[in-house]
């Protein structure tokens, strides 16, 4: 199995989604959110993200929309439970790294835990973030996991869909990312 999911990326992105840490699932395939439940490809089409309902084999695709995929933390684990605040304090600089290379205008944390070890914040609220992290905006939403169970597929849309509405009303795109 592969250790390290690669990036889906590009300089200038609208928006760079940002999970956690890779599941096993896709350390073994090298494909981004390949989980039968999980709800991130749905979620992504019904936000206005993507033209298709893109498959997790198609993740390379997000770039032709202007958006792109990578992870906070590298290592794979069955579960983001497994990762220790030592994981986190060892991804901080590569991860800040690859923001300052590539430069995204939006960095959408998949759920609060990325976001809350690499700010040094310990209550973080959805949305927008008051402080930019790498140069661009940073947005927290919440995880497409089929695990978090907080959130139906109708409310992931609704907070996706307003990292859309915020990302492409300053450049006055009409298209998908």
């Amino acid at each position: 199995m592969s250790t390290d999911l690669p990036d889906i990326i590009a300089p200038g992105l609208s928006v760079l989604f940002c999970g956690i840490n890779p599941g096993l699932q896709a350390a073994a395939t090298g494909h981004h959110f390949v989980g039968r439940s999980n709800r991130f490809w749905p979620v992504l089409y019904r936000a206005g993200f993507t033209p298709a309902l893109f498959a997790a084999e198609e993740d390379h695709r997000l770039l032709e929309v202007g958006c792109g995929i990578t992870a906070v933390v590298r290592r794979p684990t069955a579960g983001a439970d497994e990762l220790s605040a030592g994981d986190f304090a060892a991804a901080a600089a590569p991860f800040q790294a690859v923001l300052k290379t590539y430069a995204p205008r939006y960095v959408a944390f998949l759920g609060k835990a990325a976001y809350a070890a690499l700010s040094g914040q310990r209550q973080v609220a959805w949305g927008r973030q008051p402080t930019p992290m790498g140069g661009g905006v940073a947005w927290v939403l919440p995880n497409p996991s089929g695990r978090n169970l907080a959130f139906s597929i109708d409310a992931l849309v609704q907070a996706y869909a307003e990292l859309h509405e915020a990302a492409f009303a300053t450049t006055g795109a009409t298209s998908a990312c």
